[in-house]
Protein backbone atom coordinates (compact mmCIF):
# COMPACT_ATOMS: atom_id res chain seq x y z
CA UNK A 1 0.00 0.00 0.00
CA UNK A 2 1.36 3.41 -1.07
CA UNK A 3 0.54 6.98 0.54
CA UNK A 4 0.57 9.87 -1.62
CA UNK A 5 2.92 13.27 0.41
CA UNK A 6 -0.20 14.86 0.44
CA UNK A 7 -2.24 12.10 2.39
CA UNK A 8 1.25 12.21 4.49
CA UNK A 9 1.40 15.99 5.25
CA UNK A 10 -2.21 16.17 5.94
CA UNK A 11 -1.87 13.05 8.93
CA UNK A 12 1.16 14.62 10.09
CA UNK A 13 -0.75 17.59 10.20
CA UNK A 14 -3.50 16.20 12.12
CA UNK A 15 -1.21 14.27 14.64
CA UNK A 16 0.46 17.24 15.84
CA UNK A 17 -2.95 18.96 16.43
CA UNK A 18 -3.90 16.57 18.85
CA UNK A 19 -0.73 16.62 20.85
CA UNK A 20 -0.59 19.91 21.78
CA UNK A 21 -3.25 18.83 24.14
CA UNK A 22 -2.21 19.65 27.87
CA UNK A 23 -0.20 17.27 29.52
CA UNK A 24 -1.27 15.55 32.55
CA UNK A 25 -4.69 15.61 32.41
CA UNK A 26 -7.49 12.48 31.15
CA UNK A 27 -7.91 14.05 27.80
CA UNK A 28 -4.18 14.04 27.38
CA UNK A 29 -3.94 10.39 27.87
CA UNK A 30 -6.51 9.29 25.77
CA UNK A 31 -5.07 11.50 23.11
CA UNK A 32 -1.71 9.85 23.35
CA UNK A 33 -3.27 6.58 22.32
CA UNK A 34 -4.63 8.09 19.43
CA UNK A 35 -1.80 9.76 18.35
CA UNK A 36 -0.13 6.43 18.15
CA UNK A 37 -3.15 4.40 16.60
CA UNK A 38 -2.93 7.51 13.84
CA UNK A 39 0.19 7.26 13.07
CA UNK A 40 0.92 3.46 12.21
CA UNK A 41 -3.11 3.53 10.40
CA UNK A 42 -2.50 6.57 9.04
CA UNK A 43 0.91 7.31 8.55
CA UNK A 44 2.79 3.89 7.73
CA UNK A 45 -0.52 2.10 6.14
CA UNK A 46 -0.80 -0.72 9.24
CA UNK A 47 -4.75 -1.53 10.52
CA UNK A 48 -4.61 -1.81 14.09
CA UNK A 49 -6.56 -3.81 16.26
CA UNK A 50 -7.38 -3.06 20.59
CA UNK A 51 -5.86 -5.51 22.66
CA UNK A 52 -5.85 -6.58 26.50
CA UNK A 53 -3.95 -5.49 29.16
CA UNK A 54 -2.62 -7.37 31.90
CA UNK A 55 -1.90 -6.34 35.09
CA UNK A 56 0.13 -8.32 38.06
CA UNK A 57 -1.61 -8.81 41.57
CA UNK A 58 -1.71 -11.22 44.04
CA UNK A 59 0.72 -13.42 42.80
CA UNK A 60 -1.16 -13.72 39.26
CA UNK A 61 -1.36 -11.81 35.97
CA UNK A 62 -4.81 -10.96 35.19
CA UNK A 63 -6.47 -9.80 31.38
CA UNK A 64 -8.87 -6.91 31.00
CA UNK A 65 -10.46 -9.19 29.09
CA UNK A 66 -11.90 -10.31 32.32
CA UNK A 67 -11.59 -14.76 31.86
CA UNK A 68 -10.92 -16.06 34.69
CA UNK A 69 -8.52 -18.46 32.83
CA UNK A 70 -7.11 -16.46 30.16
CA UNK A 71 -4.30 -18.08 27.91
CA UNK A 72 -2.62 -14.86 27.01
CA UNK A 73 -3.34 -12.30 29.91
CA UNK A 74 -2.93 -8.67 28.10
CA UNK A 75 -1.54 -10.39 24.78
CA UNK A 76 -4.43 -10.84 22.48
CA UNK A 77 -7.57 -8.93 20.61
CA UNK A 78 -10.56 -7.80 22.16
CA UNK A 79 -12.71 -7.51 19.27
CA UNK A 80 -11.61 -7.70 15.46
CA UNK A 81 -14.46 -5.92 14.49
CA UNK A 82 -13.43 -2.98 16.50
CA UNK A 83 -10.11 -2.84 13.77
CA UNK A 84 -9.55 0.91 12.67
CA UNK A 85 -8.22 0.23 9.01
CA UNK A 86 -5.08 1.78 7.54
CA UNK A 87 -5.44 4.97 6.13
CA UNK A 88 -7.66 5.97 8.80
CA UNK A 89 -8.59 9.85 9.65
CA UNK A 90 -7.48 10.90 13.02
CA UNK A 91 -11.09 11.45 13.17
CA UNK A 92 -12.34 7.83 12.62
CA UNK A 93 -9.42 6.77 14.88
CA UNK A 94 -10.33 8.81 17.59
CA UNK A 95 -14.20 8.26 17.63
CA UNK A 96 -12.97 4.33 17.61
CA UNK A 97 -10.86 3.74 19.49
CA UNK A 98 -12.76 6.11 22.32
CA UNK A 99 -14.87 2.69 22.54
CA UNK A 100 -12.03 0.64 23.92
CA UNK A 101 -9.89 3.44 26.21
CA UNK A 102 -6.79 2.50 27.41
CA UNK A 103 -6.75 -0.71 24.76
CA UNK A 104 -3.03 -1.93 24.16
CA UNK A 105 -2.30 -1.87 20.21
CA UNK A 106 -1.83 -4.92 18.53
CA UNK A 107 -1.04 -4.75 14.84
CA UNK A 108 -1.95 -8.06 12.59
CA UNK A 109 0.50 -10.18 10.72
CA UNK A 110 -0.34 -11.33 7.80
CA UNK A 111 -1.62 -7.92 5.06
CA UNK A 112 0.60 -5.63 5.70
CA UNK A 113 3.65 -7.22 6.70
CA UNK A 114 4.77 -10.99 7.90
CA UNK A 115 7.45 -11.01 11.18
CA UNK A 116 10.54 -12.75 11.73
CA UNK A 117 10.62 -13.34 14.90
CA UNK A 118 14.15 -14.36 16.89
CA UNK A 119 15.78 -14.08 19.75
CA UNK A 120 16.62 -10.39 21.27
CA UNK A 121 20.49 -11.34 21.26
CA UNK A 122 19.97 -12.63 17.86
CA UNK A 123 18.23 -9.70 16.55
CA UNK A 124 20.77 -7.29 17.90
CA UNK A 125 23.86 -9.13 16.37
CA UNK A 126 21.85 -9.25 12.89
CA UNK A 127 20.72 -6.09 12.52
CA UNK A 128 24.06 -4.49 13.06
CA UNK A 129 25.44 -7.17 10.02
CA UNK A 130 22.32 -6.37 8.05
CA UNK A 131 22.92 -2.65 7.83
CA UNK A 132 27.09 -3.08 8.06
CA UNK A 133 26.13 -4.67 4.21
CA UNK A 134 23.53 -1.59 3.50
CA UNK A 135 20.70 -4.53 2.95
CA UNK A 136 17.59 -2.85 2.90
CA UNK A 137 15.41 -3.00 6.21
CA UNK A 138 12.19 -2.33 7.57
CA UNK A 139 11.42 -1.72 11.31
CA UNK A 140 12.48 -3.76 14.07
CA UNK A 141 10.85 -4.02 17.53
CA UNK A 142 11.90 -5.53 20.55
CA UNK A 143 9.33 -7.26 22.96
CA UNK A 144 9.90 -7.37 27.09
CA UNK A 145 10.25 -11.01 27.06
CA UNK A 146 13.27 -11.51 25.11
CA UNK A 147 12.58 -11.31 21.39
CA UNK A 148 12.55 -9.41 18.38
CA UNK A 149 10.14 -9.06 15.97
CA UNK A 150 11.31 -7.99 12.48
CA UNK A 151 9.05 -7.00 9.93
CA UNK A 152 9.09 -8.35 6.03
CA UNK A 153 7.01 -8.52 3.16
CA UNK A 154 3.60 -10.60 4.06
CA UNK A 155 3.73 -14.20 2.82
CA UNK A 156 6.84 -14.94 4.60
CA UNK A 157 5.62 -17.28 7.64
CA UNK A 158 3.91 -19.40 5.13
CA UNK A 159 7.20 -19.68 3.02
CA UNK A 160 9.20 -19.76 5.73
CA UNK A 161 10.19 -23.52 5.63
CA UNK A 162 10.68 -23.45 2.02
CA UNK A 163 13.09 -20.87 2.51
CA UNK A 164 14.85 -22.14 4.67
CA UNK A 165 15.21 -25.72 3.24
CA UNK A 166 16.73 -23.60 0.13
CA UNK A 167 19.05 -22.06 2.16
CA UNK A 168 20.17 -25.24 4.32
CA UNK A 169 18.77 -24.25 7.49
CA UNK A 170 15.90 -26.62 7.59
CA UNK A 171 17.11 -29.12 9.67
CA UNK A 172 19.56 -26.63 12.08
CA UNK A 173 17.35 -26.83 15.00
CA UNK A 174 17.29 -22.50 15.09
CA UNK A 175 15.06 -20.64 17.17
CA UNK A 176 13.72 -18.45 14.32
CA UNK A 177 10.11 -18.34 13.30
CA UNK A 178 7.05 -16.89 11.39
CA UNK A 179 3.82 -14.67 12.34
CA UNK A 180 1.00 -14.75 9.58
CA UNK A 181 -2.05 -14.80 8.81
CA UNK A 182 -4.19 -14.65 11.63
CA UNK A 183 -1.81 -13.59 14.31
CA UNK A 184 -1.02 -10.35 15.95
CA UNK A 185 2.31 -8.57 17.69
CA UNK A 186 1.85 -5.90 20.32
CA UNK A 187 2.92 -2.56 18.57
CA UNK A 188 5.11 0.37 20.86
CA UNK A 189 4.46 1.99 23.15
CA UNK A 190 1.72 -0.48 24.57
CA UNK A 191 2.66 -3.22 27.30
CA UNK A 192 2.95 -6.84 26.32
CA UNK A 193 1.57 -9.00 28.96
CA UNK A 194 2.61 -7.18 31.75
CA UNK A 195 5.91 -7.72 31.41
CA UNK A 196 6.91 -4.15 29.70
CA UNK A 197 6.35 -2.18 26.53
CA UNK A 198 7.64 -3.25 23.21
CA UNK A 199 9.87 -0.66 21.72
CA UNK A 200 11.47 0.17 18.31
CA UNK A 201 14.92 -0.95 17.21
CA UNK A 202 14.55 0.65 13.85
CA UNK A 203 11.34 2.46 13.86
CA UNK A 204 8.88 2.74 10.99
CA UNK A 205 10.15 5.51 8.40
CA UNK A 206 8.34 6.85 5.51
CA UNK A 207 10.50 5.44 2.76
CA UNK A 208 10.03 1.50 4.42
CA UNK A 209 7.32 1.53 6.22
CA UNK A 210 4.91 0.46 3.14
CA UNK A 211 7.45 -1.52 1.96
CA UNK A 212 9.10 -4.32 3.95
CA UNK A 213 11.86 -6.37 2.45
CA UNK A 214 11.80 -10.59 1.40
CA UNK A 215 12.12 -12.26 3.82
CA UNK A 216 14.81 -13.91 1.98
CA UNK A 217 16.95 -11.26 2.21
CA UNK A 218 17.20 -11.08 5.96
CA UNK A 219 16.83 -14.94 6.70
CA UNK A 220 20.18 -15.95 5.37
CA UNK A 221 21.99 -13.63 8.00
CA UNK A 222 19.68 -14.60 11.23
CA UNK A 223 19.61 -18.19 10.31
CA UNK A 224 23.31 -17.99 10.64
CA UNK A 225 23.14 -16.01 13.60
CA UNK A 226 20.87 -18.50 15.05
CA UNK A 227 23.05 -21.34 14.79
CA UNK A 228 26.30 -19.61 15.75
CA UNK A 229 24.41 -18.56 19.30
CA UNK A 230 23.62 -21.80 19.62
CA UNK A 231 19.42 -20.17 19.42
Amino acid sequence: MGFTIGAIGSGIRDIRDIRELRPGSRRRSRASECVAVAEYAGLWGWPVVPGARAARGGGRTRCSCGADCCPAPGAHPLDAALEVHAGATLDEVTEAWGQVPGAALLLPTGRAFDVLEVSEAVGRQSLARLERMGLPLGPVALAPHGRAWFLVAPGAAAELPQLLYRMGWDDAGIDLRGLGAGEHITAPPSDLGGLGAVRWLRPPSPERAAYPPEARLLLGTLAYVCHRSGD
